[in-house]
């Protein structure tokens, strides 16, 4: 909707254990605040989605979490541990950040993993969020998890077939997740690169409905396809470092606080009900139904369009 700016201000933030989490802010500096956090996890923000957002109005910010996009230590090198690499880790770090710009209040936007890191800062620290935007909706809930790594094979058999071959057949009947990890984490280069290309090629299916040629898509740098599996596996393969109803049975800290959950009928890896039910439980929350849209947004497409309403609705 707007032109892009570059951003007015940009560093890297030293949230200790030896991570330096990147940042930059672009638009108004006196403007509202707003903040994207971005999903994967382990994608880092893209510079376009300040498309949507009004430099004369707003100050939008946005980073890169632990081991994504430039901050450092990055989850792309084997060597870097991952430890210091959790849920509260990040949602830590976002307070950090908003401490080190000196901002009061601020607009939260995330889909995908980033509403649940959304959903699970807001949950803590109520008090620091103005307004939530969240498209695609999801909680990192066990179940969630498992129709990701499991339940969608009733659509994807020939994906998912491929998929559980690519682990050990001893851990084929486990966290297929946990099991990627440890190939991930391997000390053999083969077989990290294997794991990485497999999982991806689960991932890129599932997102678009079956269609995972990684030509023209970041899982066709390899470096990307690595850090994007070892990430997230290392992620799901934990329950997303949440107990199992954390963000529903808190939902009630969000009272006072409006949102708008967006969400595709269309989304075979976060089925609409976790939007559903989140938004029978939030009462100041509206809940966006796109008969359209799938997973993601898109220049033009109604999840895109959908968003960019969101954020003039709370301009």
């Amino acid at each position: 909707m707007y032109p892009q700016v570059e951003p007015y201000a940009q560093g890297m933030l030293d949230v200790g254990d030896g991570q330096l989490i990147h940042w930059e802010a672009s638009g108004n500096p006196d403007g509202k605040p707003a903040c994207i956090f971005h999903g994967g996890p382990g994608s880092g923000f893209k510079p376009h989605w300040r498309d949507n957002y009004d430099p004369a109005h707003w100050n939008l910010v946005m980073w890169d979490q632990r081991g994504c996009g430039k901050s450092t230590p990055p989850a792309s090198d084997p060597a870097t541990g991952m430890e210091h690499n959790t849920t509260q880790h990040l949602i830590d770090d976002a307070e950090k950040l908003r401490a080190h710009l000196g901002i009061e209040k601020w607009l939260l936007e995330g889909g995908s993993w980033g509403s649940t890191l959304v959903l699970a800062y807001a949950i803590q620290h109520p008090d620091r969020v103005s307004e939530i935007i969240i498209p695609a909706v999801t909680t990192g809930r066990p179940d969630e998890l498992a129709w990701i790594t499991r339940g969608l094979a009733l659509f994807f058999p020939d994906h998912f077939d491929a998929f559980r071959d690519g682990v050990p057949e001893e851990d084929r009947d486990g966290n297929l997740a946990l099991a990627y990890n440890r190939l991930l984490n391997s000390p053999d280069p083969a077989v990290r690169e294997k794991a990485a290309w497999d999982w991806n090629k689960w991932d890129l299916a599932t997102i678009t409905g079956g269609d995972n040629d990684f030509a023209g898509t970041r899982y066709e740098d390899p470096v990307m396809r690595y850090q994007m599996a070892r990430v997230v596996t290392h992620y799901w393969g934990n329950d997303c470092f949440l107990e199992p109803d954390h963000i529903f049975g808190n939902l009630d800290r969000l009272k006072g606080i409006p949102g708008v959950l967006i969400h595709g009928r269309n989304d075979f890896g976060g089925p609409l009900h976790t939007a559903w039910e989140i938004a029978k439980r939030w009462p100041d929350a509206e809940l966006v139904i796109l008969n359209d849209a799938g997973h993601t947004a898109s220049d033009g497409n109604s999840m895109g369009k959908a968003i960019a309403a969101a954020i003039e609705k709370f301009r």
